[in-house]
């Protein structure tokens, strides 16, 4: 245990050889943690998030060297700029699609993260650094396919429609009510076809228990006048 307590201490100090081991860990963690979003062909990838995990572990780097060096200021300060700053990146890949589909939030929380395991590599919390470093690869990658079934099984449901005109809506509203499902939400929106002369509403759907969401769509897809459903 002796030369682990004296490596540790080693790797604790600002030298070339710490230097270039966290940078070289950030590397490393940063571009795990990216390529898992570039597979799904994510806005932000595999570069991306090696460049802000190595950033955030050099501003941890030069402001332990600061501190060292001149022996003033805070340790943390540099690092706070990090946190507060990379929601600004994380902000870019949030997008709202035509049909107000919000896509991104996974991308942007990963970012924030990513930085996070940076700051850790900076300062010499490695231990940290590398469960935290695993434990959110486990989140954005093996945990999809349970978001997923969540999200399909819930009571609430957020629909996409399109009608030929208002009075098959009125028609639809009354089937929604046949089949004991509430209507909490409705929005008048447009079309995504620009020569389309028929309506488009957004929906939030209520169930008395929980249903597949792929068996809902289907019998709302049998409903009269309904050209085009899409769950958000």
């Amino acid at each position: 245990m002796q030369w682990y307590e004296t490596m540790t201490a080693y790797l604790g100090e600002i030298n070339a050889v710490s230097t270039f081991v966290r940078l070289a860990l950030a590397l490393i963690c940063g571009g795990a943690l990216g390529m898992e979003r570039g597979k799904k062909n994510r806005p932000a990838g595999f570069r991306t998030y090696m460049l802000v995990c190595v950033g955030a572990t050099l501003v941890m780097l030069t402001n332990q060297y600061i501190c060292d060096m001149y022996g003033t200021g805070d340790p943390a300060r540099l690092g706070a700029q990090v946190i507060s700053g990379i929601g600004f990146l994380g902000a870019g890949t949030i997008i709202v699609t035509g049909r107000n589909r919000v896509k991104g939030l996974t991308t942007a929380a990963g970012l924030w993260a990513d930085a996070c395991v940076g700051l850790a590599i900076g300062i010499g919390f490695y231990s940290a650094a590398i469960i935290g470093c695993v434990m959110i690869f486990v989140v954005m990658s093996w945990l999809h396919r349970m978001d997923n079934w969540m999200l399909a099984n819930t009571k609430v449901m957020d629909l996409y429609m399109e009608f030929e005109k208002m009075s098959d809506f009125g028609t639809f509203m009354s089937y929604l009510k046949e089949h004991g499902i509430k209507v909490t939400e409705v929005e008048m929106t447009k079309s995504n076809n620009a020569e389309d002369i028929g309506i488009a509403v957004l929906l939030t759907l209520k169930l008395e228990k929980k249903r597949p969401h792929a068996e809902i769509i289907q019998l709302l897809s049998l409903a009269e006048g309904v050209r085009y459903i899409e769950e958000l």
